[in-house]
């Protein structure tokens, strides 16, 4: 059961395990060695993802079925619900594009909601009943299914591809928004506000029975190979002899685990690299969609696209456009090939040095699921523009290419181990060991 007694946890960005002190509601512990947010107490977790939940499935409901937008295009008018724009692929015999935007804006966020309510309702009767639950396997599955999906839903992504696609076509013709739309705002929010309002580490301490850490000590690291981190519970499991390759699943929750293997790590990414690399050209060489106007078709690439904007002065959009879907890929691409060239010095390099490329790895986990906005905008403008010859949108070639090219630079991110930039800094067993300055609240700047 649940302790708020000082335990063991392990940074999965550099490697050290520190020993967490007490903490209050609130207040986040971070990595003495590389700032890493190790463990975060969130006040009234429960009920806040109870409330957020609960709020996101009805608000997701009612987005998917009433009208979302409308257009108006010399008398013409045409209105499309969520639904339509998500499934409008399906017509133009682009099925997988269909089936990834169905995952991951309805299907992927509402079992992600339904999920974690459970978990936490689970967790909750744990805390009353002095029970774990955990100890079943389905209970271990859903938690596994949780927490693997909660890094690909694009909620938030789409809502700005809707955003973009309004103030591309308000120039073109009449749009107006519907009640739908307002309502999936909300529910975005909620989605992203109730991801941050559950506290793993007090869900896993509730649900699941205490697993001991052997021998592991603050200051050890995935170098010392006396214990292998589990990605999602964050738990260590220690290794008995040295034979880390015996111990394939977490004591917890069952997740795969996986040796410390840079090389493995450098290979998988660079081949996963060079294949969205490759995808990157005709991504950018071939049409992004077609437009009909008056009987005259003509396709324009993403670039075409960002040139049309701007001549028409929506000068922040053709910026947004620019960097979501040519210099984020791009950067992201040309930051990974950084990172693996570097990873061929075998000197001992500087702490600050070390820092600066992890600051570079943190900054492409981040931006990698912006990119998918123009797929967005594509699918968006096609469900809605659709008058037959007098004007219709139809996706180009370009729109399979380049979510691959989302898709396997995310898996390039997943594959690379940043714990191989720390594998020439030293750490000894006191830097294991927090101070007040590593445990800050939220609300204020000052350490506790």
């Amino acid at each position: 059961m649940f302790s708020n007694s000082p335990f063991l946890a392990a940074c999965q960005e550099c490697g050290m395990v520190s020993r967490v002190p007490n903490l209050l509601e609130d207040q986040v512990a971070s990595c003495p060695r590389c700032g890493n947010s190790l463990v975060t107490r969130i006040k009234g977790c429960h009920s806040k993802v109870f409330a957020y939940g609960l709020a996101a499935l009805i608000l997701q409901g009612v987005s998917c079925f009433f009208p979302f937008m409308a257009i108006d295009v010399e008398g013409i008018s045409q209105q499309v619900a969520l639904i339509d724009v998500l499934v409008v692929f399906f017509y133009f015999n682009k099925a997988a594009l269909a089936s990834l935007l169905l995952l991951t804006i309805i299907f992927l966020p509402a079992f992600y909601l339904m999920g974690l309510m459970t978990l936490f309702a689970m967790a909750w009767y744990s805390a009353t009943s002095q029970t774990c639950l955990g100890d079943s396997s389905w209970v271990k599955r859903l938690f596994r299914f949780v927490f693997c999906v909660e890094p690909w839903l694009l909620v938030d992504i789409f809502f700005i591809g809707a955003l973009i696609s309004i103030i591309k076509m308000a120039s073109l013709s009449d749009i107006s928004i519907g009640m739908a739309f307002w309502t999936y705002f909300v529910f975005a929010l909620l989605v992203v506000k109730c991801s941050r309002k559950a506290d793993r580490h007090l869900l896993c301490a509730y649900l699941f029975a205490p697993v001991s850490t052997g021998d592991v000590q603050p200051g050890d690291s995935h170098l010392t190979g006396n214990h292998l981190v589990c990605y999602l519970c964050n738990q260590i499991n220690p290794v008995t002899d040295k034979k880390v390759d015996r111990l394939t699943h977490c004591q917890r929750c069952h997740f795969g685990l996986y040796p410390y293997n840079p090389g493995k790590s450098i290979r998988l990414t660079t081949a996963v690299l060079m294949t969205s690399m490759i995808f990157y050209f005709p991504a950018n060489l071939y049409p992004m969609m077609y437009t009909t106007s008056f009987g005259d078709t003509d396709g324009s690439t993403i670039m075409d696209g960002v040139i049309l904007l701007w001549k028409l002065g929506s000068y922040p959009v053709a910026l947004v456009i620019l960097t979501a879907s040519i210099i984020l890929p791009l950067t992201k691409m040309l930051i990974l090939v950084h990172l693996l060239w570097y990873q061929r010095r075998q000197e001992e390099e500087a702490l600050q040095v070390v820092l600066e490329r992890l600051k570079l790895y943190r900054f492409i986990e981040v931006i990698g699921r912006w990119s998918m906005i123009d797929v967005f905008v594509v699918a968006i403008l096609t469900a809605l523009v659709q008058f037959g010859e007098l004007m219709r949108v139809t996706p180009g070639r370009a729109v399979f290419y380049f979510a691959l090219v989302v898709i396997f630079t995310l898996l390039s991110t997943r594959f690379f181990d940043p714990r191989i930039l720390w594998k020439n800094i030293p750490c000894t067993h006191s830097d294991g060991h927090m101070t007040a300055r590593n445990c800050r609240r939220f609300d204020r700047q000052e350490a506790l």
